[in-house]
């Protein structure tokens, strides 16, 4: 997959690095995680990798569009890898977790707002707040008994 992230670095015009590459790795098998846990994720695979060097490739790759950061009110930051496809997400309001939502209803209605105000809508962003299973179960996520 590495040669995935290759390709999209060097199509976004950016250098391929290994930092840069672990960060893309990162968001892939852990979707939905804050700035402090890509740098663990990062730093677990190579020490060397700089906190700010972790800021300053999610800025870079979220202004290249290869990454999208998602900020559901009142929760931390969070990055992801999905991006182009104008997914939603659901939030559980007791831990935090977070899920992706396809649009409902397709790909473009969901950007068909009711009145646009002369805006050329691009992207729609709609979270869904609730109760994840375990938390709706009464379980707290890794205790025993959860899935």
């Amino acid at each position: 997959m590495t040669a995935g992230f290759e390709g999209q670095l060097r199509a976004a015009s950016l250098r391929v690095t290994r930092p840069r590459l672990a960060v893309l790795a990162a968001l892939r098998d852990h979707p939905h995680v804050d700035t402090e846990q890509v740098i663990a994720l990062v730093r677990a695979d190579d020490p060397s990798v700089s906190r700010q060097a972790v800021y300053d490739i999610l800025r870079a790759l979220t202004d290249a569009g290869l990454v999208r950061r998602i900020q559901p009110a009142g929760a931390t930051a969070r990055y992801e890898s999905r991006v182009g496809d104008n997914h939603h997400h659901v939030v559980c309001r007791s831990c935090g977790a977070i899920a992706d939502v396809d649009c409902a209803v397709g790909h473009v209605p969901c950007l068909t707002a009711s009145d646009d105000r002369g805006f050329v809508v691009d992207e729609a962003e709609v979270v869904f707040w609730g109760a994840c299973p375990d938390c709706a179960a009464g379980r707290t996520p890794g205790s025993e008994g959860s899935r």
